[in-house]
């Protein structure tokens, strides 16, 4: 990495995932999620959300009338053990192998593990070692 310095929250405000089969996808998120402790926050019969991500039915008036392509997207773990947990339970709620947990060359302290989601999108959720965070999360209210 060209620093040692990282920013979180001022980049992507929100992603939608359009998948084939929102039921599979719902159970494989819920089960990511409950790993790495971040709720549902919102659902409907043809979407789902949490924090930025939001998931849609191909019919759903949120979607293009197809499927999203194949996307990688990278979840914060607080520490290597969630990793492992994410990796076992997201296989065990239909998700595929695609790297079991270990250390990534990325940079030093990198610790990941890869999953296909259902629709074959590329989930990792990775610990960056030890780091000191300015603020857990960013609370936007309205």
């Amino acid at each position: 990495m060209e620093t040692r310095e990282i920013y979180r929250g001022r980049l992507i405000d929100h992603v939608q995932l359009v998948v084939a089969d929102l039921a599979a996808s719902k159970k494989f998120y819920r089960a990511v999620f409950e790993v790495i402790g971040i709720p549902i926050a919102g659902e409907a019969d043809d979407y789902f959300w949490a924090d930025e991500l939001f998931i849609s039915s191909v019919d759903s008036p949120a979607a293009a009338g197809v499927t999203t392509g194949r996307a990688h997207l990278a979840f914060q773990a607080s520490d290597r053990a969630t990793v492992d947990r994410f990796h076992a339970a997201a296989v065990a709620a239909g998700g595929k192998d695609n790297g079991a947990p270990g250390k990534r060359p990325y940079h030093p302290g990198y610790y990941a593990a890869f999953v296909l989601d259902p629709d074959g999108n590329n989930i990792e959720v990775v610990h960056h070692g030890q780091a000191n965070r300015s603020s857990d999360a960013i609370k936007i209210t309205f």
